[in-house]
């Protein structure tokens, strides 16, 4: 009997899953998504080779399946295509972690209502991530949970990068910069040495580029600091959030305009960014294959905002010596990549054109002061790892 790790990253509609096996140094054994929970539900999934997988758990399913359900079909589909194997955690990535939890935690009931807690902080994804948890206490009470934090890679920022200008007794709260995607940033500071060498624990900014967006500033493979702050709509431009916004168009949206919290919340986090500014998608391969003027004009304000932070980061850590992107944008789109990498040309970043259009990994010139490297994240692969080592605390 093999043992196994499940990875689940619970979404609205989806849940992003993967196998892993146990032993120290986990491999992926598969990885699958199901979506459109709610409404019509799909399947697929992938062997660790890309190879498509037989089977559909959600065959003959009904329309509005919930997450307890998907998952309660999954396990059983795992079952029958892996029976010699034997399931010893799952690992969810939660983003949230807030001030308390500063590593991966075991699951148990205390923990949830403190993560319960959290969920004004991260509407988007704190109830899904729990709702998840919630269903696998339900379906398999005995199978031990970690919960994995978004937050956790940043909590070696000094109180100062952390810290709003707003009065103590607010802070004391715990209003104050969390920073975000950090099992992605903590799965490219593992492989920083392998790319960069003896520059690895240099002034390196990482760019995680998707619908989400945020940079961190790292020194020595450690968060200095970060776009991302309080919630998960601050900093870079996204594909529906807004990122930094003065905050006095907020209070002139709730009193001139007349809005309404939600409207504002909806605006805020679904009808901005991408979306907002063009019109047509927050996708951006769709804008990129578009000839439309709003199209343009979103990538631009995007690859601006992009080119802004990276200045104020390098600030931050003294200098900079080497970019990173990652995420589903900055893995694949080379032309956002070009632009970005524009903006920072005048920190000494010369771009090979041709290295970026065949995406790395190393996308500047041998000459190039700061270099630029295109370095794929496998944040699931991060949770199966941190899922292990809680394991094996508790042991």
């Amino acid at each position: 009997m093999n043992d196994a790790i499940l990875v689940i990253n619970a979404g609205s509609s989806s849940i992003k899953f993967a196998l892993y096996t146990a032993g120290e140094s986990p491999r992926r054994i598969l990885r699958g998504l199901l979506d459109g929970l709610g409404s019509q539900p799909r399947f697929s999934a992938s062997d660790a080779g890309g190879n498509a997988l037989a089977g559909d758990p959600l065959a003959g399913a009904p329309s509005g399946l919930t997450h307890e359900q998907a998952l309660a079909r999954l396990f059983d589909w795992i079952a029958r295509q892996y029976a010699d194997t034997r399931l010893i955690a799952a690992g969810h990535r939660v983003v949230h972690g807030g001030a308390e939890f500063g590593e991966p935690v075991l699951v148990d009931d205390p923990v949830i209502a403190r993560l319960e807690a959290l969920v004004p902080l991260a509407r988007l994804h704190q109830p899904h991530n729990l709702a998840a948890i919630r269903a696998l206490v339900k379906l398999h009470p005995k199978l031990p949970q970690v919960a994995c934090f978004d937050t956790a890679f940043h909590r070696t920022q000094p109180a100062i990068a952390q810290a709003f200008a707003l009065p103590r007794e607010i802070e004391a709260a715990g209003v104050k910069r969390y920073g975000f995607h950090g099992l992605s940033y903590q799965y490219i500071a593992g492989m920083l040495p392998d790319h960069l060498g003896a520059a690895a624990d240099g002034r390196i900014i990482v760019a995680h580029l998707g619908a989400g967006a945020s940079m961190c500033a790292m020194r020595n493979r450690r968060s200095v600091a970060s776009t991302m702050g309080f919630t998960v709509i601050d900093g870079l431009m996204m594909g529906t959030r807004t990122g930094s916004l003065d905050p006095g168009v907020v209070l002139y949206l709730l009193r001139e305009r007349g809005m309404s919290l939600d409207q504002v919340d909806d605006l805020l986090y679904r009808r901005s960014g991408l979306i907002g500014v063009s019109g047509i998608s927050s996708d951006m391969r769709v804008l990129l294959a578009s000839a439309d003027p709003r199209a343009r004009a979103a990538i631009d304000l995007f690859a601006y905002r992009a080119g802004r932070e990276i200045g104020s980061l390098a600030a931050a850590i003294g200098g900079l010596d080497a970019i990173v992107f990652t995420g589903g944008i900055g893995e694949h789109a080379a032309p956002v990549r070009a632009l970005i990498c524009e903006h920072a040309a005048w920190l000494g970043v010369d771009l090979d054109s041709g290295a970026n259009r065949s995406h790395g990994p190393r996308i500047t010139t041998a000459g190039s002061r700061v270099s630029a490297w295109v370095i794929a994240t496998d944040e699931e692969q991060v949770i199966a790892r941190e899922a292990r080592r809680a394991l094996a605390k508790r042991k």
